[in-house]
Formats: structure tokens, sequence, C-alpha cells
């Protein structure tokens, strides 16, 4: 079983700061590319920012310059630092990544369940 959890959502004022992590468990040989997204009410699921395995960054544009996509030396653990937090960044964040299972022909693809962010103004 695969699982992804993420954590260090919370509520922040604008212009500070939150670090989010999400830890990969279970029975895996390699996760592929992982990326963060987020959901407001009301609207659909966006992407974040996204880390392959080479460590390959890329940014919505909305973050870009504020939030840093990285993963650890395992490449086990993905992290999302978000400098400059605005209100419009308050959403839900996900994480999702592509795992290698042993049997499993191609990549799979599991999320997190998801943690709040929230910026006050």
């Amino acid at each position: 079983q695969v699982q992804l959890v993420e954590s260090g959502g919370g509520l922040v004022q604008a212009g500070g700061s939150l670090r989010l992590s999400c830890a990969a468990s279970g029975r895996f040989f390699g996760i592929d590319a992982m990326d963060w997204y987020r959901q407001s009410p009301g609207k659909q699921r966006e992407l974040v920012a996204t880390i392959t395995s080479a460590g390959t960054t890329n940014y919505a544009d909305s973050v870009k310059g504020r939030f840093t996509i990285s993963r650890d030396n395992a490449k086990t653990t993905m992290y999302l630092q978000m400098n400059s937090l605005k209100p419009e960044d308050t959403a839900v964040y996900y994480c999702r990544a592509d795992f290698r299972i042993a049997g499993v022909a191609i990549p799979t693809t599991y999320w997190g369940q998801g943690t709040q962010v929230t910026v006050s103004s």
C-alpha cells in the first residue's frame, strides 16, 4: 500500500511564510514526478508546482518567485516553501506523485489527503 501524507498547513497573515511537506510511504521502488496542486472553494484544482526525479522544476505563473518546490535526497519527501503569501493563495493543497511499483508496468498516481492553507489579509 502506497500513501502520501501532507503536513504544514495552517493560518498565516498576508506576507508570511509556510512550508508544506509531503511524505511518501509504502511498497514502491521509485517515484517519478511529484506535484503540488491546490483547490479553492468553487474553483477547479490547479497545478502549483512540479518537480521531476531529476530535479527539474516548473511553477504556475501565479506563484513564480514566491514558492519553491524541492525533494529530499531520498526523493521520497517533497516540500513547498511558500513565501510572500497572499489571500488568494488560500486553498487546500494536495500532493500528487507517480510511483513505480513492482509488478506494475506503468507508473501509478497517488494523491495525498490535502492540507488547508489560509492566508488572512
